[in-house]
């Protein structure tokens, strides 16, 4: 970098995140590999338990539950493989990396969810016409095993579900799914109580109604982070804010803050200087404070002397 006292008022500087601001520039987050790795192994042989008692007692619930428990397994694997792609070294083709496949992952579980609700609300409805006998007692045991492993499933993602969507996603569906098997041993219990055959398909449609709701949030979220829009966690008016209000800072402009992945943001902006003198200290520190206050990993600043503030084609009109 030029040295900033030889600097001349003419002069634009492009300034990087430091890389001693958190040690590393591979800031991917954990694969959870080994959560992930159980909880497909458990929910796989549950959902062939689940299945073949489903038909054995001719429970559409308990075959609901199990086809939704089926494209949790296909969301668990795309969730995992994800987050192994996001670690993935940077290449001259892809020069973040794959940080993005995990956006990508959380954006096609939204998507394979709510395939599976259309799929589960269908045969429901036309189960209402024609209600079948249930084995109620097989439903309620085969259900609470269900509630044990979906619980255990959930709780292996709870510490990662507030800093990443890709596993939040995880968590929800394993979450949503041990509630699901509790609807199931209600449903279950109250038949073999009252003898009243059409609570199986009104409980698979709250079920389908449940799953829709838990995974409208998702699709929305993954939805947004693929259009590059800011994260939720972060708070466009306070960076602006703390950008502009740096000693020295005229005007900000140009400022774009997107999603990398779902753990990881990057910001870039034009700030218009004052004095072509830049304090490399300050500005490492501004960006320090970006990183720590909103969670900001790759920070990219162009500084600008006021007399070009006007020369900028990015610059407000």
């Amino acid at each position: 970098m030029a040295n900033p006292e030889s600097a001349t008022p003419a002069l634009l500087l492009v300034l990087e995140e430091p890389s001693t601001m958190s040690g590393s520039h591979n800031h991917a987050a954990p694969t959870h590999g080994k959560a992930f790795a159980v909880g497909i192994g458990l929910n796989l042989a549950f959902v062939a338990v689940e299945a073949t008692f489903g038909f054995l007692s001719d429970s559409l619930a308990l075959l609901a539950d199990a086809g939704h428990n089926l494209s949790d397994i296909l969301g668990l694997v795309l969730a995992w493989g994800a987050s192994v792609l996001a670690r993935r070294k940077p290449t001259e083709r892809h020069t973040y990396g794959l940080r993005s496949s995990s956006i990508l992952a959380a954006l096609l579980n939204g998507l394979l969810l709510l395939v599976a609700v259309g799929g589960i609300a269908w045969e429901a409805i036309r189960r209402l016409g024609e209600p079948a006998p249930v084995a109620s007692g097989t439903v309620m045991l085969v259900a609470g095993v269900g509630i044990v492993i979906n619980t255990a499933t959930a709780l292996m993602f709870w510490k990662g579900r507030k800093n990443d969507l890709n596993i939040r996603g995880a968590f929800l569906h394993m979450a949503a799914d041990a509630g699901v098997s509790l609807a199931v041993v209600l449903a279950g219990a109250l038949i073999y109580f009252t003898g009243w055959l059409w609570l199986d398909p009104v409980v698979t449609l709250l079920i389908a109604a449940l799953i829709f709701f838990s995974t409208w949030g998702l699709l929305k979220d993954s939805v947004n982070l693929a259009l590059h829009a800011v994260p939720e966690n972060i708070d466009m008016g306070a960076v602006r804010e703390r950008l502009s209000k740096a000693p020295g800072v005229a005007q900000v402009h140009d400022l774009h803050v997107w999603a990398m992945s779902t753990t990881e943001a990057a910001l870039t902006a034009h700030l218009v200087v004052r004095d072509a003198q830049v304090n490399d200290q300050l500005v490492s520190q501004l960006k320090k404070r970006l990183h720590d206050e909103f969670g900001i990993h790759h920070v990219t600043l162009q500084l600008e002397a006021v007399t070009l503030s006007d020369c900028c084609q990015l610059a407000p009109m």
